[in-house]
């Protein structure tokens, strides 16, 4: 009627081992869930951020043209600015 000690640990063993499965199953079944709703939260971020790109292409090309113009004013006094100061120093050489 006395149970070995080995087939004691045995069977503790076993029962541990079911249990350390359960819990790993239901942590892989989570993670599975938490898993798909994080792809659906980057399947909509994703969504957004193309919708988004096309106002950012339209500033881009608002912002480029803006930059053209005042490259060419920055250009054009800065030409005035310089024949200015080229006929002063032709007047002080002669």
């Amino acid at each position: 009627m006395m149970i070995e000690l080995s087939e004691l640990f045995t069977g503790l063993f076993y029962i541990l081992l079911m249990v350390l499965i359960v819990v790993l199953i239901i942590f892989v079944i989570n993670a599975i869930k938490t898993l798909s709703k994080v792809d659906k939260l980057v399947d909509d971020i994703t969504e957004k951020s193309n919708k988004l790109d096309g106002v950012f292409s339209i500033i881009d090309g608002a912002t480029d043209a803006v930059a053209g113009f005042s490259d060419s004013i920055v250009g054009f006094f800065s030409n005035a600015i310089g024949k200015v100061l080229n006929r002063k120093k032709e007047k002080e050489n002669e």
